[in-house]
């Protein structure tokens, strides 16, 4: 059967998780952590306790390579058992472990998806200024390893645009604001095509408020086990945070009704089962904030979200900056705080039309700018936008044209996976 009439297969790797699944489908089937345990006891096993044939040594080492789990499964393995080392293969947007990337795709292809890679053409997702010798990789690994027919490597924010378009119908020219667990990056897109040199990267994302919210919990001295405390403050910052628009009237209404907004935490020591109960309590607002006001958490970096995003679209062209201030499209699990958008939004403007005040000023009247309608598109899919995206291209007629197949692989190598062209169907 021929591979174009089967749906292709989309997997979206990020720094903190994976979502994968097939083309055509709103939701991805699985979406997991994006972490490898791996058995290496026989790697740190003395040399003398491997004595014997060759056969068994060789074995043992095959069975100890093949003795992997990914996502959730590692991380209760990495806990119940000692053998297993964690390996986190994706750093800040980029592979940093080729091998630990390779048995996560298996896992993922078989265990998970349980199709046949032979039989699908496949759609991955990379993060924009990525070096071309890590497409060149992705490339070796998929159509050697795996023996895909064809493989099309996306920019993740090209992705998101093109999930606001279909959802919202947005224009494919707009600026991606996508806030993942590991990076936080700006990017200006016009008419499908990243504009490299305006992309801003700020190293404030969703681990360091999960850290932010960690560190006010311990300050406060909750109750909290020490091994358990990172994953209770990631949780507490899925379930009950929350942007606020003003964070001196928001201490006020803590204070003032401690009962309404306090909540309890409950969770289950892991070692030795008892329960215990902590408080949520500022934190709910607080962490949220770093991306509105860093110097709270940090001193290393103190430019705000929105004036970051504003210096990315004064920098990119003039003729397209009306067009990017009119589409801002957040994507990435860390956009999803209650009125993220609504606060963006509202300090973006606010920027903006300081500017154009002090224009109209400077030319005492004479002459008057147009004002800057800023727009901060949310939709329901912003939380996996990148891998919906994805699903929705792929969809479309040009996306098989538009892959690189296994024949060009096999004619030209590798260097083939550097450029992936921009098609039809994106626009």
């Amino acid at each position: 059967m021929d591979p174009t009439s089967r749906p292709a297969v989309v997997i979206d790797n990020g720094t903190g998780y994976t979502k994968m699944g097939f083309a055509g489908n709103v939701e991805p089937c699985f979406i997991l952590p994006t972490v490898v345990a791996s058995n290496e006891s026989f790697l740190s096993q003395p040399k003398s306790s491997l004595k014997g044939s060759w056969a068994a040594q060789h074995n043992a080492g095959v069975a100890a390579d093949m003795d992997f789990f990914i996502g959730d499964e590692a991380l209760t393995k990495s806990r119940s058992s000692s053998t297993y080392n964690l390996r986190y293969p994706i750093e800040h947007g980029q592979v940093e472990d080729w091998d630990a990337m390779e048995r996560y795709w298996q896992q993922c292809v078989f265990n998970y998806l349980r199709c046949d890679p032979e039989d699908h053409y496949f759609l991955l997702t990379e993060s924009p200024l990525t070096p071309p010798e890590s497409r060149e990789y992705t490339g070796e690994i998929l159509f050697e390893t795996f023996n895909v027919p064809g493989l099309y490597i996306a920019v993740n924010s090209v992705l998101a645009l093109a999930a606001g378009y279909t959802t919202s119908k947005c224009e494919m020219t707009g600026v991606v604001v996508d806030v993942g667990d590991g990076a936080t990056r700006v990017v200006p897109v016009a008419e499908g095509y990243v504009i490299g040199s305006c992309i801003k990267t700020i190293p404030i994302a969703g681990k360091d408020v999960s850290l932010f919210i960690q560190q006010l919990m311990r300050e406060r001295g909750e109750n909290i086990p020490p091994e358990d405390s990172f994953d209770v403050a990631r949780k507490v910052k899925e379930l009950y945070c929350y942007t606020c628009s003003d964070i001196v009237k928001e201490f006020n209404k803590h204070d003032k009704e401690p009962g309404k907004y306090i909540k309890q935490w409950k969770g289950v020591k892991p070692k030795t089962g008892a329960p215990y109960t902590c408080d949520v309590g500022y934190e709910r607002f607080l962490g949220p904030e770093v991306f509105f006001n860093p110097e709270i958490y940090s001193n290393d970096f103190t430019t705000s979200l929105p004036a970051v995003i504003d210096k990315c679209i004064q920098s990119a062209p003039i003729d397209t900056r009306r067009a990017l201030y009119k589409n801002i499209v957040l994507s990435g699990g860390s956009t999803m705080f209650k009125d993220f958008g609504r606060r963006l939004q509202r300090d973006l403007k606010k920027i903006v039309d300081a500017r154009v005040l002090a224009n109209n000023a400077r030319t005492g009247g004479e002459i008057t700018s147009q004002p800057v309608e800023v727009n901060v598109v949310s939709h329901p899919v912003q939380k996996f936008a990148v891998w919906f995206g994805g699903s929705v291209l792929s969809s479309t007629p040009e996306f098989f044209a538009s892959c690189r197949t296994k024949e060009e692989y096999e004619e030209c190598g590798a260097s083939i996976c550097r450029t992936n062209p921009v098609f039809k169907g994106m626009y």
